[in-house]
């Protein structure tokens, strides 16, 4: 009997028997990869469905949030717990489990999509019986009420781009202290959501012999928890140096520009971010000033710009059900609904319906995130090919897919491709140090934010059971530790900071993702420039090298179907490591113990990191 015939009743048992008694012998090879073929079939339909519709639903509930109206909500909670009850559902556990304890008689490919079934089952096990559901609601209840929240400044209602704005822009000081405050208002009803969802995705992933969410996570690159904490510990010791010279300038360059007597420590609501995740903006490059040359283009221009850069590279246009069905623009204020205000990029079927979810504005932020969402959308489209199943239709780890995006927005903003695209002056005179100041308050300052403060605080939220009562001083501490940054007014625990933070609630436990995608950045950024360009590495213009493209392409297109370091390693002779990114910023550390000398430096050691 053919297993395609068999019924989902009887496959199970007849699987099963044909696992126990198959032997080494090359025919019972054969017939053990057709019959992992056949369930890896029948599987990827199923998901592929179930994964389609609720994508779907998610995005509908994204980009249109009505208060009051739970239509979309209860829609996008049906068709998250069909998916987690199919991924979840013992009987594919139990069958994937079989089949890979055979893994030696099976492909590479084969064992790769049949741990991707596991990986996928330990967040939505049936064994764990009702929580996976009420996560799942939970999760969307948290979502509702981040995204539809109203920002407000002195009883008026102010947007998330306003809010980035004034932060970005504004030399009042009394500004700055209320319009960050309004930034953090969010956090407060998220606080007790942000609590539970701790508990119940540690108790999901329990039920499956996970120590804890953290630990799930982890997983997904062949780590242990206390292995990925060496590694982002590494990373923070390693750039510190660096990180250094960068607060201590900021301290005494802020404090000029404020009238303010030099902090010890950056006040939060100096910097022109809400987390004090990136700093760029409080530097403008004389003749490199990117929202000056973007001032009176539209919108859409921007838009427009990111697709025609990827074009260059020998990459298709994009689908016009891309600009049919994206949500690209912030709302009208006439509409009585909302959107999810954090930039995002979906492969709603895991194959030609791609959108972005985005409110672009004609900035420099605005920008860098168009080209770099588009790199996720490039890479959705790359891997949608017949060599990569539908359960490997992903970036080689999760560090990758935000590596190519990065990668792309940080090449748009060097002044050769911006002197191409006639946004700046091909002759103007650009002090290279300030250029490369500008790159490290932009990626530099990101990695003891990522690293360090967000892998940590969610390390002990999920691994330590972080209590809620002291949620907000655990926060503050690990910003001072690793950031040298402290609120500007105490901050109790009616307040929750952290969950402010949209990763915090929707993309748990993944942040040092961004850190590792950092690294990954500046090693392919070395072998573009110096291999395929023949440029200097803080000056390139990669616009229209089709050779670039193809380099990348050849890295995209093959989703996860390789090892991660492998494909690195092919790619660009060596495997993960961040001395690229140090080179690269070299002259800059050089050029800021200079201009740092007879300054106080008080930023904080990390021989004692947060335990």
């Amino acid at each position: 009997m053919k297993l395609l015939h068999a019924t989902r009743l009887n496959l199970f048992p007849l699987l099963v028997f044909l696992l126990l008694t198959v032997g080494c012998s090359e025919n019972n090879t054969k017939n053990l990869r057709k019959d992992a073929d056949t369930f890896l079939a029948d599987y990827s339909g199923r998901y592929v469905k179930l994964y389609t519709e609720n994508e779907s639903a998610q995005w509908q509930a994204n980009v249109m949030i009505v208060p009051g109206d739970s239509t979309n909500a209860k829609r996008a909670n049906a068709a998250a717990e069909a998916l987690a009850d199919f991924t979840g559902s013992q009987e594919n556990v139990t069958l994937a489990t079989d089949f890979l304890m055979h893994a030696d008689q099976l492909s590479d490919l084969q064992r790769r999509q049949l741990e991707k079934i596991l990986y996928m089952a330990g967040n939505n096990p049936a064994v764990a019986g009702e929580l996976v559901p009420r996560r799942i609601a939970a999760e969307n209840a948290q979502n509702g009420a981040l995204y539809g929240f109203e920002f407000t400044v002195n009883g008026k209602p102010i947007s998330a781009n306003e809010i980035d704005q004034i932060l970005r822009e504004s030399s009042n000081i009394n500004e700055r202290l209320r319009v960050w405050r309004s930034s953090k208002e969010v956090g407060i009803g998220l606080k007790d959501g942000l609590a539970n969802l701790a508990e119940l995705r540690n108790g999901t992933v329990q039920a499956l012999g996970y120590e804890d969410f953290f630990q799930y996570m982890a997983s997904d690159y062949g780590m242990s928890t206390d292995e990925l904490l060496a590694l982002t510990d590494q990373l923070n010791q390693e750039l510190r140096p660096l990180y250094r010279e960068l607060h201590t300038w900021a301290r005494y360059e802020l404090a000029k520009r404020y009238q303010q007597p030099v902090p010890e420590q950056l006040p939060a609501h100096w910097l022109p971010n809400r987390w004090g995740q990136e700093w760029s903006p409080v530097l403008t490059v004389e003749g490199l000033d990117l929202d000056a040359a973007l001032q009176g283009k539209s919108a859409e221009s921007i838009v427009h710009a990111g697709e025609d850069f990827y074009v260059s590279l020998g990459y298709p246009q994009l689908p016009e059900t891309f600009w049919q069905r994206s949500s690209l623009y912030p709302l009208q204020q006439s509409v009585k609904y909302k959107k999810n205000n954090h930039a995002s990029a979906w492969h709603i079927n895991l194959e030609d319906d791609v959108r972005c979810l985005m409110s672009v504005e004609p900035d420099a932020d605005w920008w860098e995130t168009v080209h770099h969402e588009f790199g996720h959308i490039y890479y959705f489209l790359a891997y949608s090919n017949s060599d990569v199943p539908p359960l490997l239709r992903d970036g080689a780890n999760r560090a990758f897919h935000e590596a190519v995006g990065s990668l792309l927005g940080f090449a748009s903003k060097q002044q050769p491709f911006l002197a191409g695209r006639g946004l700046v002056a091909a002759n103007a005179q650009v002090d290279p140090m300030q250029s490369l100041l500008k790159e490290a308050l932009l990626n530099v300052v990101f990695i003891p934010w990522s690293a360090g403060v967000m892998t940590q605080f969610e390390h002990a939220l999920y691994a330590d059971n972080l209590s809620e009562d002291h949620f907000n001083e655990y926060w503050w501490r690990l910003k001072l530790e690793y950031q040298g940054i402290v609120p500007p007014e105490p901050r109790g625990e009616e307040f929750c900071d952290a969950a402010s933070k949209t990763h915090i609630n929707n993309h748990p436990a993944s942040y040092y993702s961004y850190a590792l995608s950092e690294v990954l950045l500046h090693q392919l950024h070395e072998y573009i420039s110096t291999t395929i360009l023949k440029q200097d590495p803080h000056a390139t213009d990669y616009f229209g090298s089709t050779e670039t493209g193809e380099f990348l392409w050849s890295i995209l297109e093959q989703g996860a179907t390789v090892d991660s370091d492998d494909l690195l390693r092919e790619k660009t002779g060596s495997g993960l490591s961040a001395s690229a990114m140090l080179e690269y910023y070299e002259p800059l550390y050089e050029w800021l113990v200079v201009q740092n000398k007879g300054r106080t430096d008080t930023l904080p050691e990390l021989n004692d990191l947060v335990q």
